[in-house]
């Protein structure tokens, strides 16, 4: 990624505070984390919404335990973006750190782009996807007896 570009490591306790030195990339990896917790808008929802609906409708502990799962999850996210952002930079390694090039952002745009499209629209992909997944589904069922 663009820390380990830079820094070569991804030992989390080597970093802190690196909102300081970075915003731009700061701003970026909250948006993606936000996204991996599912907040509505983004693609990270959809696929979670989705997961659990489908889930629940086949078996309502199933449904619990995944649950249990997004959590972990999202606490994971939300602790590795606070860990590695905020705070006071203790490493002096880091006290030179640039932020992200432009080169990185042209990388980064389409990758926003479409995490938030798909979290809007996600037609795009499920209207598309349909008839394969039924078809898929359907074949299924046929093959277990359903």
């Amino acid at each position: 990624g663009v820390v380990y570009d830079r820094m070569h490591t991804r030992e989390i306790a080597f970093y802190g505070g690196l909102t300081a030195r970075m915003p731009w990339f700061a701003a970026i990896f909250l948006m993606f984390t936000m996204a991996n917790v599912g907040l509505p808008g983004t693609s990270g929802f959809i696929g979670e919404i989705l997961t659990m609906t489908g889930i629940y409708q086949v078996s309502t502990w199933t449904a619990l335990f995944a649950a249990s799962g997004v959590i972990f999850s999202a606490v994971y996210a939300l602790t590795l973006y606070r860990n590695v952002m905020f705070g006071e930079i203790t490493n002096p390694k880091l006290k030179d750190i640039a932020d992200i090039d432009k080169r990185e952002l042209l990388i980064f745009v389409p990758l926003i782009v479409g995490t938030l499209l798909l979290g809007v629209q996600p037609g795009l992909v499920l209207d598309y996807t349909d008839a394969s997944v039924h078809a898929l589904t359907s074949a299924y069922q046929l093959a277990i007896g359903g």
